[in-house]
């Protein structure tokens, strides 16, 4: 039986392959609706709306993935207001932390099989043969896909993702605690790397108490690293996170109190805040030759004090997400209990709420989407 069987209602038999799917898990069958539901913005600033989708059959080098939870990330807010300098397709269905499981596969794909446990991440695809790619720096590729940006993404109940980056999500982690990890988390993680900071040593995370810095505090204390905390009325909750000390933004001596707490300042700044003082706040916490890395994207541009950082000799890095390797890394580190992202469940339909909520800053930790 063919996957296009499949699609107009029938079962895929476990076991058998075709020119367009390949075997599925052993003693298995795979039920495809023809239609599914499916979050769209047709104009940049424009409210979601719900619409029905014919389920499409998986291409060479494609896999179709039933979604079971889909972080909500405040890129896709950007994605879908327009904001940045290079916008997003439309219409969209934005979406780049999605969960869940092969349902078919294409005629060439070897990788993955039906059954599998899957994560669709930012990086939907990369050329793999650019110096960037060659050289493991496939984040960087300027051919890349990102998902729910150039190509649609996982805030639906189906989607078509590229088979070669797919990332396996291990059994030890549930679909809903792995959906943030694929970006929140592994944004963190490859950021945290960055920072080049030793175990034993400063990292300072700015935006610690939000969606992506309380996972950051959470990956910087099982790499060994010594978390300090600074956010907005967020102190008591970043400790109980594991920072060692807790810095509330707001509070005029703020440098000073970390600078004379790491007698000099930390080794390596984190900035996951979108807002212009944090950033300069980021390069004053550096201490001599150390690194600030900034992970955040606010629109417009923000100051560097220049005289700070040549006598400091302090480093200035950008990261964005992280590639298939930092990202299977991550998800290990939850796999083995290290790290718990505080996320919260809620339905599709509830999808212009959500967003409402994230452009007003009132999520604390993360949403996924149950679709």
């Amino acid at each position: 039986m063919c996957h296009k069987c499949a699609i107009s209602g029938l079962r895929v038999l476990s076991g058998f392959r075709c020119s367009t799917a390949a075997a599925v898990s052993s003693k298995r069958f795979i039920s495809i609706p023809k239609t599914y539901k499916a979050a769209v913005v047709t104009n940049h600033g424009e409210q979601f709306k719900i619409i029905d989708r014919e389920t499409p059959a998986p291409k060479k080098g494609e896999v179709l993935v039933k979604i079971h939870a889909s972080g909500c990330c405040h890129t896709d807010v950007h994605a879908i207001d327009g904001d940045w300098p290079v916008k997003s397709k439309l219409p969209l269905t934005p979406g780049h932390e999605g969960a869940g499981e092969v349902m078919a596969v294409g005629s060439d794909v070897a990788n993955v099989r039906v059954g599998d446990r899957v994560g669709m991440a930012w990086l939907y695809s990369a050329c793999g043969e650019c110096e960037h790619c060659v050289a493991g720096w496939e984040t960087l590729c300027t051919k890349q896909q990102n998902c729910g940006y150039s190509v649609d993404g996982a805030l639906q109940q189906y989607a078509i993702a590229a088979a070669s980056h797919v990332v396996k999500i291990p059994d030890a982690v549930s679909y809903v605690q792995a959906a943030p990890v694929l970006c929140a988390g592994v944004t963190t993680y490859k950021g945290l790397k960055e920072t080049e900071v030793k175990p034993g040593q400063f990292v300072s995370i700015i935006g610690a108490g939000g969606g992506l810095g309380h996972l950051a505090v959470q990956y910087a204390r099982a790499m060994g690293m010594r978390v300090i905390a600074v956010d907005i009325g967020k102190t008591d909750y970043t400790t109980s996170l594991g920072a060692e000390l807790s810095v509330d933004a707001t509070d005029s001596s703020c440098v000073e109190k970390i600078t004379k707490y790491t007698d000099g300042g930390c080794h390596g700044v984190l900035c996951l805040a979108t807002s212009t003082p944090a950033f300069a706040m980021a390069t004053n916490l550096a201490r001599r030759r150390g690194t600030v890395v900034h992970v955040g994207l606010p629109p417009g541009t923000f100051p560097v004090p220049i005289f700070d950082v040549v006598l400091k000799r302090v480093s200035i890095r950008g990261s964005i997400v992280g590639t298939r390797t930092d990202l299977q890394e991550a998800l290990d580190f939850a796999a083995r209990g290290l790290v718990k992202v505080d996320v919260k469940t809620e339905p599709l339909s509830n999808i212009n709420s959500i967003f409402d909520r994230l452009r007003a800053g009132r999520i604390n930790g993360r949403v996924a989407i149950i679709p």
